[in-house]
């Protein structure tokens, strides 16, 4: 599982994962299936577009077929490289590319086999369009084998903050309620138009405004930061396998400075293996 987190403010927007990959076994006659492994260094965090300020992040399955999504968006990143100038980025047009490299060229051919067995996954892209004052965020899932096309999550005059994966910790910490709070109320015998009353009145009353546009992006990175740490604590201290945990991927996103690593894991000693940082 995963905590990834898009966090915007006037300045840019910051990305942030954790990375921990999840191994279950299937589900079987002779097995009920679980988490087999839960490995602490997965890429959940890529510079889409080399040495521009577009950003992504992903969650639910960690490959298709045999092929990591880590090394399927740095096939995406590659292709898209003699295609983007700094005069022609479009963070949609750049979304669109990305869902169909994704679901048409990748997914639909891993998984036509396998009907019943398609993993879900998520993405949401980021970044600055060329001429613009204000990034974007987009997001598309698979959802059951089945393409849910591109959203834009905000005006680009907006705020705030988005967060996919495990949503539990989150929640509960801004929100003020589990997102199992609706299943609860409904359990209860309430109706479902009155709990959506009840579910509307909890986020008026009970949201804490974490995040303010004018916030500076430093604050802004403390945040995220922090989000990303407080879900990996509370798997890992919850029953169960620790399903969020592993070192805290961060990238900043803004108009003048780019895209910029703010926290980073290699597997390899940067010294002896120089390479740009975008890579």
């Amino acid at each position: 599982m995963t905590i990834a987190i898009s966090l915007k403010v006037n300045d840019g927007v910051i990305l942030a994962t954790d990375s921990a990959a999840t191994i279950f076994t299937p589900r079987s006659n002779n097995s009920p299936g679980g988490v087999l492994n839960v490995y602490q260094n997965a890429e959940k965090l890529f510079n889409l577009c080399e040495g521009k300020p577009v950003g992504a992040i992903t969650w639910g399955s960690g490959s298709i077929g045999a092929a990591s999504i880590s090394t399927l968006m740095k096939d995406f990143r590659k292709i898209q490289k003699g295609q983007i100038s700094d005069d022609n980025i479009n963070i949609e047009n750049i979304t669109d590319k990305l869902a169909s490299y994704i679901y048409k060229d990748k997914y639909l051919p891993a998984f036509q086999a396998w009907p019943d067995n398609e993993p879900n996954i998520g993405f949401l892209v980021a970044g600055y369009s060329s001429q613009e004052s204000f990034p974007e965020e987009w997001k598309f899932e698979i959802l059951s084998g089945k393409l849910v096309n591109p959203i834009k999550i905000r005006k680009k005059e907006e705020s705030g903050i988005i967060w996919n994966g495990e949503p539990e910790a989150i929640s509960r910490l801004i929100l003020g309620q589990s997102p199992g709070l609706r299943s609860v109320l409904i359990d209860s015998g309430i109706d479902e138009e009155k709990v959506q009353e009840i579910i509307d009145r909890a986020n008026q009353k009970l949201t804490t405004p974490i995040v303010i546009a004018p916030m500076p992006i430093k604050d802004a990175i403390d945040v995220a930061e922090f989000l990303v740490e407080t879900t990996i604590n509370y798997s890992k201290f919850s029953p169960g396998a620790s399903t969020v945990g592993g070192p805290i991927d961060i990238a900043a996103i803004t108009k003048h400075e780019g895209f910029k690593w703010i926290k980073r894991k290699y597997y390899y000693n940067n010294d002896l293996n120089p390479r740009k940082i975008s890579e």
